[in-house]
């Protein structure tokens, strides 16, 4: 089993974050299943500030790849995506376009 870690920012506004948090009390049923259907075993997000750190355990048939082209396929995903987008913005350096950014594992005890 495979783990990745990611990270985001959301905007700076408190109301705003209160509002994306909420919505990840009970994700929608569709993005639940495109989730799991993708591979992705485990799943966790978590906050500090603005900052949000995302770790993702999957099982060998995922791929980012494969993840990508099943969600730019699906409307519902595409509907949570850019109702996220509200919530969210790049962090430095993130590539044109780009959200959630892998992150390096530079430790492991």
């Amino acid at each position: 089993m495979k783990k990745y870690c990611l990270t985001l920012d959301l905007k700076d506004d408190q109301a705003l974050i209160a509002e994306y948090e909420q919505y990840h009390v009970s994700i929608w049923p569709e993005i639940r299943a495109s989730i799991i259907d993708s591979g992705i075993t485990n799943m966790e997000i978590y906050r500090f500030d603005v900052r949000l750190f995302m770790i993702m355990e999957v099982n060998d048939d995922f791929s980012f790849e494969k993840k990508g082209a099943a969600d730019a396929a699906n409307a519902k995903v595409q509907e949570w995506e850019t109702l996220m987008w509200k919530y969210q913005q790049p962090v430095k350096n993130a590539l044109a376009g780009e959200k959630w950014v892998l992150m390096d594992k530079i430790f492991e005890l």
